[in-house]
């Protein structure tokens, strides 16, 4: 009787380490931030305080994310209506687009960014950045609504844990993945947040540039290796056992590693890089936009890479897949019993699994691989489910911004006639 008073069930055990995980984290960085307001208060550096209100912000922390931020940006332009645009990128687009209506500012990065972020005034503040509330980043009192932009079409359940747990609304690139937040949101006593599809900004973007991209005119069969990072990614895992039979092929190989790589395994890129220095049919992709790799390319192998997706949906060529055993772990995935993430089993409707032991034999197996009318009819399905409001992303955004600045009016002007009507 009393060990089975004291068991606990494996997804409940899961869910209360990653909930004490959770508040320590938070109790860490509360206990940084009031610290850093101390240092404020003491030294007199008032700078970072911004004592204006607005009424729309965007924040960008990264260069990757611009081609994100900018057709709502575009949308807000045409529109006519300003917003704030701060960036921790210097050398960010946004100040050579010549905007009228967007107004950018440099903030800083890490610490400096957070420090301005958290003190902000703001009716809805947009961004990328996940984790609001549990790291560096929290909620400023004197911002009404935050909303979390996707810039995957992957599940939402992917972001490390508590990823978008605290923002109040989230955009979301298809109505799929809407199940799986509200599952954790009941699983975590939390409120519902809005969670509204609005496509994806930088697919958009991305469609109608590689449309401007002129063909090859002496085009060479071109394979693209785009792995994931961490250990169980292809790259990682495999390296030279996957890389040497590609090379033999005489085929154009693109390898194209996740930019994480180059911070966290970048002792195996330096490895990987010495070894092939003097290979001709071997390329290294490291430019900030993946779609002049994905037009040359005839077919991708890749892992569980949020690239298979945007390869798939923008190019419709074939795909495959070596199957790898992804922790889970320190991902919101885990803690949603008996379902895998969309973006590890999707792949398998629509992609070809290239297995370790057919590496050697692998010109083979890709010339073999070819297409089919029914990968053709998953790619068109699964792309219709993750990419919705295909061209129109940035007025979706927009319009879900104004719409909730409008909500926002109307609950301020009805609660100060409550208060006059009590008095």
């Amino acid at each position: 009787m009393t060990a089975s008073l004291l068991y606990i069930d494996p997804g409940t055990g899961s869910m209360l380490f990653s909930i004490l995980i959770g508040a320590t984290a938070t109790l860490y960085f509360l206990a940084r931030a009031a610290i850093l307001k101390l240092k404020f208060l003491f030294t007199g550096k008032k700078g970072a305080a911004d004592t204006s209100t607005h009424k729309y912000v965007i924040y960008n922390e990264d260069k990757r994310y611009w081609n994100v931020f900018k057709p709502v940006l575009d949308a807000f332009e045409k529109h006519g209506t300003e917003i704030t645009y701060f960036t921790s990128y210097k050398e960010d687009n946004v100040f050579s687009a010549g905007y009228k209506f967007v107004k950018p500012e440099y903030i800083g990065t890490g610490n400096t960014a957070f420090a301005k972020l958290n003190l902000l005034s703001a009716d809805i503040v947009l961004m990328t950045t996940p984790g609001l509330d549990v790291y560096q980043m929290k909620r400023s009192k004197n911002v009404k609504h935050y909303a979390h932009l996707e810039h995957s079409t992957g599940d939402s359940t992917m972001y490390r844990l508590f990823g978008i747990d605290y923002f109040d609304s989230v955009l979301v690139t298809g109505s799929y993945k809407e199940k799986d937040i509200r599952y954790l949101e009941d699983a975590r006593g939390l409120k519902h947040k809005d969670i509204v599809s609005v496509g994806c900004t930088y697919l958009d973007v991305y469609k109608e540039k590689m449309e401007e991209i002129p063909p090859e005119e002496k085009h060479i069969f071109t394979v693209l290796v785009s792995p994931s990072w961490g250990p169980s990614a292809i790259l990682t895992r495999y390296g030279e056992k996957l890389l040497d039979p590609l090379l033999q092929t005489g085929w154009n190989i693109i390898v194209r590693p996740h930019p994480q790589s180059k911070i966290s395994e970048s002792a195996m890129l330096d490895r990987l890089t010495e070894k092939y220095k003097d290979t001709k049919n071997l390329i290294w992709d490291y430019n900030t936009e993946n779609i002049f790799s994905m037009k040359k390319a005839d077919i991708m192998i890749s892992d569980f890479s949020g690239i298979i997706y945007d390869y798939t949906f923008l190019c419709d060529k074939p795909v495959m897949y070596v199957n790898s055993d992804m922790d889970l772990g320190p991902y919101d995935a885990y803690d949603v019993p008996g379902r895998s993430p969309w973006q590890k089993t999707a792949v398998h409707k629509f992609g070809i699994e290239l297995k370790e032991e057919e590496f050697n034999n692998i010109a083979q197996i890709i010339k073999a691989a070819g297409d089919s009318e029914e990968f053709k009819k998953q790619r068109d399905l699964n792309k219709a489910a993750a990419w919705e409001h295909q061209g129109t992303a940035g007025e979706e955004v927009y319009n879900f911004m104004v719409k909730k600045e409008e909500e926002l009016l109307s609950l301020k002007n009805n609660t100060s006639l409550q208060e006059k009507s009590k008095s």
